[in-house]
């Protein structure tokens, strides 16, 4: 087997590997998945910029967006109530700051927005394993 054919294998692999992932994930789960997956497109985001990738960087920053757009669009403001609205608005500010970030190749807005995800992500790690179910149902995101 040649390294292109292997890692060509690897690949597909890992892709039905997170697929399986996503459809066997709780709904909790998956909101950490999904911000995860936010967090290391901002890391690879830095990256580029430091390098001067910009139409990687571009790319990685609309993978982000898209994203979080993702959890915003899950939330359910009416089982939320003040805490989704409270995410709802939230979302919306990490997604202007990282079009800005993009717009002016700024490695301070990509942090902010990675401090904020982060501190999303501590809480939603923080729920108690038997609130879980009906906290996700409640607050996606």
């Amino acid at each position: 087997m040649t390294i292109p054919t292997a890692n060509k294998h690897i690949s597909q692999y890992k892709q039905v590997d997170r697929y399986t992932g996503v459809t066997d994930a709780t709904p909790h789960q998956l909101v950490c998945m999904l911000l995860d997956g936010a967090l290391g497109k901002l890391a690879m985001v830095k990256g580029y910029m430091s390098h001067g990738e910009i139409a990687a960087k571009g790319e990685a920053i609309g993978q982000a967006i898209a994203i979080v757009n993702g959890l915003r669009a899950s939330l359910d403001k009416k089982a939320g109530g003040e805490l989704a609205a409270n995410l709802d608005d939230l979302y919306d500010y990490i997604e202007r700051r990282l079009v800005e970030a993009n717009l002016r190749n700024d490695v301070a807005m990509v942090d902010e927005v990675s401090r904020l995800l982060r501190e999303i992500k501590t809480a939603w790690d923080a729920i108690p394993q038997q609130a879980r179910t009906v906290t996700s149902v409640a607050a996606a995101g």
